[in-house]
Parts: structure tokens; C-alpha cells; sequence
């Protein structure tokens, strides 16, 4: 009978995964992801790293089977030190994570500051009184046209008026506007404009 852990063994059974042996790959993997699955459980004290860790050393020991060199180091030494420096690249990505999400700058807030709102609020209030103030169809082309960005044709279909009507209501809708809010420029931040 054969000592499990017997590193003459794991070698000879690495050899033979390496020439097609299937066997031999499902006997190493057997004996050798429980011991890695604990080593890498216990490093990160992590259930579901610990697996990924275990099966990435797997993967590594898989791949490079055709260039063992039999006698330069014991298959299970070796697959334990992958485990160890994948904890290690684990515990350091994580550490990398945190400390950036704690040195990370604010992300900028690309909402309106609180006055700038009130500055919005205020004008959309005065809009409304002002468009209120207005004669209906006036305030109709107006609404159509500069609120909704409705073209003018669609507004004359929409009014049943020729288009020519349309561009004289909103000329006169845009006029009477600024009648109506010229001297709450200040108050709205227009000062400026």
C-alpha cells in the first residue's frame, strides 16, 4: 500500500498527469486542494477566497507539470508556497482596496448646490407666474415651443394656426416675458444676462 503522502509519489503522479495520465491528475488533485483549500482557509479566513485560492494553485501546478523537475522541490511544498503568496497578493489587494476607498477624494457631487436649487426653484416659480399672466395662445406657442422644443410647423399642426402664426405668438410671448420679469432680474440672479 501506498503512503498518501509520500512526496516521491505526488511526483510520479505529476509526471504522469503530464504525459495524459487523467488518473493521475484526479488522485493529485484529491490529496493535494484539501490540504491547500485549509492552508488557504486559515491565511485568509475566508471560505469562498480560500476555495478560489486552492483552485488557482491547482491550475498553476497543472499547467506547469510538463517542466517539474523531479527532485528540486516536493510537489506539495511547492503548491503550498503558491497558496501562501496568493494569500499574500489576496491580503494585499484587499488592503489596497480599503486604504484607496479611505484615501479616495470625495467624488464630486454634480447636483445643484442647496442655493443654487433654491436659485432654480425660485426661477421655475417665476416662470410659472409669468406664463400665468400671459394671454392663452401666447403662452401655448411659448410653452410648445421653448419648454417642450417642439419645431414650428409641429406647433402650427398642433394649434391649427400657419406657421408664420406661430413665429409672430412666440415673438410676442417671448416679449411679453420679459415685460412681465424685467425688474425680478436681480431677485433671479439675471443681473448679468
Amino acid at each position: 500500500m501506498t503512503d498518501p503522502t509520500d512526496p516521491d509519489e505526488e511526483a510520479t503522479l505529476l509526471a504522469a498527469f503530464a504525459n495524459g495520465d487523467h488518473a493521475a491528475a484526479a488522485a493529485l488533485t484529491e490529496r493535494l486542494t484539501p490540504r491547500a483549500f485549509g492552508l488557504a482557509y486559515r491565511l485568509t479566513g475566508d471560505r469562498a477566497e480560500a476555495e478560489d485560492i486552492a483552485q488557482e494553485a491547482m491550475v498553476r501546478l497543472w499547467r506547469m507539470a510538463p517542466d517539474w523537475e523531479p527532485g528540486k522541490a516536493k510537489v506539495s511544498t511547492w503548491v503550498y508556497r503558491v497558496v501562501t503568496n496568493l494569500c499574500l497578493d489576496h491580503k494585499r489587494r484587499r488592503k489596497g482596496r480599503d486604504g484607496a476607498l479611505e484615501d479616495a477624494p470625495e467624488p464630486l457631487d454634480e447636483a445643484p448646490s442647496v442655493p443654487e436649487q433654491m436659485q432654480d426653484k425660485a426661477r421655475s416659480a417665476a416662470l410659472q407666474w409669468a406664463l400665468d399672466q400671459m394671454p392663452d395662445r401666447q403662452r401655448l406657442a411659448v410653452v410648445l415651443r421653448h419648454l417642450q422644443d417642439l419645431p414650428n410647423p409641429r406647433i402650427a399642426e398642433v394649434m391649427e394656426i400657419s406657421v408664420e402664426a406661430v413665429e409672430s405668438l412666440t415673438a410676442r410671448g417671448k416679449r411679453t416675458l420679459t415685460q412681465l420679469l424685467r425688474d425680478r432680474k436681480g431677485e433671479l440672479g439675471y443681473e448679468d444676462d
